[in-house]
């Protein structure tokens, strides 16, 4: 089911295409702070052990703190014919749980640094419908890396590169593509492996009134082709997102979000599969508009 996926991408896109084209007009360099975000909850309890057997959980409770940081900022250069975007990505999240009764525990809920660079090229520019988009060939490159574990376990690192067609710059549109991608991995140094993958990723913005915002994402990949037979190999996975920000104060946004992610290895019998809901306070800024 999932490797249609791809299909129904392309042929979305080419639907899209056969609308009538013209040229871009915007130009110049923007610098946007698209969200920097600190989320803390932190739940303190003493003397569990000797409330262990009172009613109310709030005096038996374990003690908890769970701490998750996002930051991503873009410089984007925009011109007649083409757009070059540069993008960083980092996020970190972890608990620490302290039992009434055993060893303190600390988990990483997620753990990810991503460096992008981007550049599309902008062969039509469509004005209806879905309230216009521009459409070309685009190639990037990536660098995926970790914070160090706190486990000592070894640190992702994967450089990728992508090559295909998107659909961009929409007013709803804000990305849909669909692409041939070439990674290296060189997270083990003893087992370095290169993958190729098909891959289609959608983006979609709406603003539902002055101040609310929804944003949609979804990402397929398809892996064809491995260099090495390792356990860690993937099939395919799939991650699919959804937020609200609601502008409560100038920059200062509230937003609720869903994320669901899965993974089939290549190995494995089981499907692997996250799913996290959440609330996140989040500061953005366009800091140079074109």
């Amino acid at each position: 089911m999932f490797k249609k996926i791809n299909c129904i991408l392309i042929l979305t896109m080419f639907f899209l295409i056969r609308t009538v084209f013209v040229k871009a007009q915007d130009n110049g360099w923007e610098l946007n702070l698209k969200r920097t975000a600190l989320n803390i909850t932190t739940t303190q309890v003493r003397n569990a052990d000797v409330y262990a057997n009172f009613p109310d959980s709030r005096l038996r409770a374990d003690t908890q703190t769970f701490i998750k940081a996002l930051f991503n900022f873009e410089a984007s250069y925009n011109e007649q014919k083409y757009l070059w975007i540069n993008d960083i990505f980092a996020q970190y999240g972890r608990t620490t749980i302290k039992p009434v009764r055993g060893a303190q525990t600390k988990t990483e809920n997620v753990n990810s640094i991503v460096l992008t660079s981007d550049i599309a090229y902008k062969m039509w520019k469509v004005e209806d419908p879905f309230g216009g988009f521009d459409v070309g060939p685009f190639a990037n490159a990536s660098y995926k890396t970790e914070f160090p574990h706190q486990n000592n376990t070894p640190r992702k690192k994967l450089i990728s590169g992508r090559f295909g067609a998107k659909v961009f710059e929409g007013k709803y549109i804000k990305n849909l593509y669909t692409s041939i991608m070439f990674e290296e991995d060189f997270t083990y140094s003893n087992a370095y492996s290169a993958n190729t993958a098909w891959e289609s990723g959608l983006k979609l913005e709406h603003t539902i009134r002055d101040g609310v915002k929804a944003s949609y994402g979804l990402l397929f990949r398809d892996y064809i082709k491995h260099s090495r037979e390792l356990l860690i190999n993937l099939d395919y996975e799939l991650e699919a997102s959804a937020r609200m920000d609601v502008l409560v104060y100038k920059n200062l946004a509230i937003a609720p979000f869903i994320n669901y992610y899965i993974a089939q290895g290549k190995y494995m019998a089981g499907l692997g599969q996250n799913l996290y809901i959440g609330i996140s306070f989040s500061f953005s800024k366009i800091l140079k508009a074109r």
